[in-house]
C-alpha cells in the first residue's frame, strides 16, 4: 500500500515570519504522523519551511523543482527536478493525497484551482478572509478552513480515512 503523500502549498520569496512558522509545524506534524511531505522543494519560504519541519519530526520529504538549477532545500530527501516552471504545479497536487495551503500567493492560488478541477481537498491554513471566501466558492465541498495547525491535522486526519 502506498504512503500518503500531503503536499504542502504555499508562498516562496514573499512569505511572512507567521507563515514560515506555521508550515515548520504543520510540517512537524504531517512527519509525526507518518505520512510523506510534498513541497516545491526551494530552498525559501514556506516549501522550505515545512520540508524543515518535516525532517524534524523524522518524515519524508519529496521537492517538486520548476527547474534544473532550482536552489533546493537542504530538507528534501526525493528531489523531482522538473524543468517544467510553473507547470510543475499540476504535478504537486496530482501527486498529493491532499493539499494544504499554507500562505495564499498567486501560484498556490493556481495550485488550489487545480486541486479542485482534479477533485482533491484542500485546506486553507491561512487568515486571508478574501482568499477564503472567493477559494471556498470555487468548490465548498472540496475547500475547507483550517483555524490552526492542530485543525489542519484533525482535518487531514479526516479526509485521508475516508479515502482509504
Amino acid at each position: 500500500m502506498p504512503k500518503t503523500i500531503v503536499g504542502v502549498m504555499g508562498t516562496g520569496d514573499q512569505a511572512t515570519p507567521q507563515e514560515i512558522e506555521t508550515a515548520y509545524e504543520l510540517g512537524q506534524q504531517i512527519a509525526q504522523a507518518g505520512w510523506i511531505v510534498l513541497s516545491g522543494g526551494r530552498n525559501v519560504g514556506v516549501m522550505d519551511a515545512v520540508s524543515r519541519g518535516a525532517k524534524s519530526g523524522g518524515g519524508m520529504t519529496i521537492g517538486i523543482l520548476p527547474h534544473i538549477d532550482s536552489e533546493m532545500s537542504a530538507a528534501i530527501d526525493i528531489p523531482i527536478i522538473t524543468d517544467m516552471g510553473n507547470a510543475r504545479n499540476n504535478i504537486n497536487v496530482l501527486s498529493s493525497d491532499a493539499i494544504v495551503a499554507c500562505g495564499i500567493g498567486a501560484g498556490t492560488v493556481s495550485e488550489i484551482a487545480l486541486a479542485i478541477k482534479a477533485k482533491k481537498h484542500v485546506i486553507l491554513l491561512t487568515e486571508n478572509l478574501e482568499a477564503q471566501r472567493f477559494l471556498r466558492s470555487l468548490n465548498s465541498e472540496l475547500v475547507s478552513i483550517a483555524q490552526s495547525v492542530e485543525d489542519a491535522l484533525n482535518q487531514l486526519k479526516v479526509m485521508l480515512t475516508t479515502q482509504e
